[in-house]
């Protein structure tokens, strides 16, 4: 199955052709522009539209035995699909763009705070990044040095390195308990600013490709979770006056 999300984070909508369909129902494709859940990001949701303009609700988008293998979900008492059938697919692109949008931010919150990321969440409306850091920061702060980043309109966009690549530069990967799939013998960054110059990590998920374009967001929290770990909460929008 060819990812298409993986070279276009825009593309709304495509052709595919059904490969199968599993004993749960969900869909295969020879490919899908639909993200699947991973990393903290949510799959994506949207329709299948047949040849006769009937439509198939998708309620989420997972992966099966492995990240390759992207399965869609339809919603409950959708009809099926034959195998060989085409269908074009239309994912939700305003909870994908938020998504992409906020996605994008908590990159750049682990640019402003430069600790050992242990868990992250990505939602539509209020993301979560948690950070190994035990010392005290100012959520004003934190929200003015990201809004600074978002105002500086960054360019955004992916690149590809090898695996020996990556074990030359192991602090290019910032999550402290996940470590990036391995076998295919590259992997994906996503670089922030001319020539890398803010960011570049390991991710499989989808972004904006300028950082002006997530808007206002602000820190609305940050919990402690342990001695020695940070929950940093982001949600769009100015900051509360």
């Amino acid at each position: 199955m060819t990812a298409l999300f993986t070279d276009d984070a825009y593309l709304s909508t495509c052709e595919a052709v059904v490969t199968g369909i599993t004993p749960d129902g969900a869909i295969r494709c020879d490919q899908t522009c639909f993200y699947a859940t991973s990393g903290g990001q949510p799959g994506d949701t949207g329709f299948f539209e047949r040849a006769n303009g009937d439509r198939i609700a998708i309620a989420t988008t997972v992966t099966g035995d492995s990240k390759a293998d992207i399965l869609h979900v339809p919603a409950e008492d959708q009809p099926v699909p034959e195998i060989g059938e085409k269908l074009v697919l239309h994912i939700d692109w305003e909870r994908r763009h938020r998504l992409m949008r906020m996605h994008t931010a908590c990159h750049l919150l682990s640019v402003v705070c430069p600790h050992p990321i242990t868990g992250a969440s990505v939602s539509e409306t209020d993301s979560r990044v948690d950070f190994d850091m035990a010392e005290t920061i100012d959520k004003a702060e934190v929200t003015e040095r990201l809004m600074q980043l978002v105002r500086d309109n960054h360019p955004v966009f992916t690149r590809w390195i090898s695996e020996a690549e990556l074990d030359a530069n192991p602090d290019l990967v910032k999550s402290k308990n996940v470590r990036p799939p391995r076998g295919l013998g590259h992997m994906r960054l996503v670089c922030i600013g001319a020539d890398s110059a803010i960011d570049s990590q390991p991710c499989g998920g989808t972004h904006v490709s300028e950082t002006a374009e997530i808007g206002d967001i602000h820190i609305g929290k940050i919990e402690k979770k342990g001695r020695e770990n940070r929950r940093f909460r982001i949600r769009f929008g100015p900051a509360p006056s």
